[in-house]
């Protein structure tokens, strides 16, 4: 039996963390509790004590779920492992539209631009957006359903495949090196860079995860010095115009270049390949949707931006905050972490009523999927036309896709979302 005292302090009290969409009573403390109070503050340690843990069993077992529990039991939670995190939509919203506030130099490590606030984030997002001009974006779906085609041909029919491991990562690393102008030999490197990332994001291993990181840095570095040494020879590519790039009358640097494309690659392979997993999950769980879809494509992008509000692909992101600050009844001092749960804020009741329910007419612009504000991805429209074509490919190819019965999926835990390992049938 789920013990609360696990997941949430006294401070945070409340029922079961996983009933069926059932109404919680919220009990957060007050901002007088939150600061002052011995109840939310050890006086020995001067430590703020922990309404949740977001890395326990519980949470990691079905995040979704868990975050909405914790919307209606504590919306605005600390724990030491991710600071202060928010949960409702209005509250998210807010840290998005305050960048004076809420910083996003969340890192001492150097992010081209996501880590930056105006205005040196400003310059850089400037130098980065013709890369995702519509004009230039398009030109690439050829290309980009060409890739699905093969991928999904290669599906074995009839059968049981692992969509995440035959696909999504395939799809992930084989559109983003082609975006970039990278060789197919490293296609092969890259998803093996994927399966050790996620292997050490699984056993929560920081060592692990560094190394990784540190691997990805290397390719990077490897593909920028061939371009270098290959003077006018060297591809015309994305990669070789940022070898061109200028900041403020200067060359950018090479540290500035790999932050870049660390940046972009990173997070689209990781992001790309739950989003693949997610839309297939639910479309082989719920056949009337998917019935619909494949009889009117033209509904595809519509409902790929919903099931992705249902489900994220990305969890969460961080802030930092510049100065004390109150917000959602708790008061947060300066330099404090924030973290942002977009896998929450785009299911609040509040704003998007069941969150489970599959709606097509919902406002766009309440959609968070793809943030909001001076940071809104850049991308969005690339990946927009990534997901759109390989899911047509999908359903064009096949007649049904369905889940296996007796094989659940195994969800991926923080900082990934989506499906670990995910077991369907295609014919």
């Amino acid at each position: 039996m789920f013990n609360p005292l696990r997941l949430l302090s006294n401070v945070c009290q409340g029922v079961s963390l996983f009933p069926e969409r059932q109404k919680f009573e919220m009990v957060c403390p007050s901002d007088h509790d939150a600061v002052q109070s011995s109840r939310h503050y050890d006086l020995t340690s001067h430590k703020t004590l922990s309404d949740w843990d977001p890395g326990s069993d519980m949470v990691q077992t079905n995040q979704i779920r868990a975050y909405d529990d914790m919307r209606v039991r504590c919306p605005v939670a600390y724990s030491d492992h991710l600071g202060w995190s928010l949960f409702r939509h209005a509250d998210v919203v807010r840290v998005l539209d305050d960048h004076r506030t809420f910083s996003n130099v969340a890192s001492s490590h150097l992010s081209v631009p996501n880590g930056m606030d105006p205005p040196r984030h400003t310059e850089y997002r400037r130098l980065i957006e013709h890369y995702f001009a519509p004009d230039r974006v398009e030109a690439f779906e050829p290309v980009f359903r060409s890739i699905s085609r093969s991928l999904v041909s290669e599906l074995r029919r009839g059968g049981e495949i692992d969509i995440v491991v035959q696909l999504a990562e395939r799809f992930a690393v084989h559109v983003q090196c082609a975006f970039l102008g990278w060789p197919a030999d490293l296609h092969e490197p890259l998803l093996l860079w994927v399966r050790k990332n996620h292997k050490a994001a699984l056993a929560r291993d920081g060592d692990a995860l560094a190394a990784v990181a540190l691997e990805f840095d290397g390719y990077i570095t490897q593909l920028l010095e061939k371009r270098l040494e290959a003077g006018c020879a060297k591809p015309n590519d994305i990669t070789r115009e940022l070898l061109r790039e200028e900041i403020n009358g200067r060359p950018l640097g090479r540290e500035e270049i790999v932050s870049i494309l660390r940046n972009w690659t990173v997070g689209e392979l990781g992001t790309i390949t739950a989003c693949v997993g997610i839309l297939c999950h639910y479309l082989a769980s719920n056949p009337q949707v998917q019935r619909r879809v494949r009889a009117d494509m033209r509904l595809l992008p519509a409902a790929i931006d919903e099931i992705l509000r249902m489900h994220a692909p990305l969890i969460a992101n961080r802030r930092a905050t510049t100065k004390p600050v109150e917000i959602g009844g708790r008061r947060l001092a300066a330099r404090q972490r924030v973290t942002l749960i977009w896998a929450s804020a785009n299911r609040d009741e509040m704003v998007f009523g069941d969150p489970d329910e599959f709606r097509l007419d919902r406002d766009p612009s309440l959609n968070l999927l793809y943030g909001r504000g001076i940071h809104v991805c850049p991308g969005a429209q690339l990946a927009r036309l990534e997901l759109r074509v390989v899911m047509e490919e999908v359903l064009r190819s096949t007649r049904d896709m369905a889940l296996v019965p007796g094989r659940p999926p195994v969800f991926a835990v923080y900082p990934a979302s989506g499906f670990s390992t995910l077991p369907v049938k295609i014919s």
